[in-house]
């Protein structure tokens, strides 16, 4: 359940990354449509960093401590 959050959370950071793109190219400069964008952006970030810390806390998200000693 929560990597299936992790991952509607990082589609939904590229949708809006791309949306800000196309308000930046399309957009008059009178228009915040961009600034939005980023906004929801850098909320569904810090939402996702939020997700991932709670995740790991909770032992829903296993860390692999060594890379050397994965295999």
């Amino acid at each position: 359940m929560v990597k299936f959050i992790i991952v509607a959370l990082l589609l939904a950071i590229i949708i809006s990354l791309f949306s800000g793109l196309f308000f930046l190219v399309k957009d008059q400069s009178k228009s915040s449509r961009t600034a939005n964008a980023l906004t929801v952006r850098v909320t569904l970030a810090i939402v996702l960093i939020v997700v991932v810390a709670y995740a790991v806390q909770t032992g829903q998200l296993p860390l692999n401590p060594s890379p050397i000693n994965a295999f």
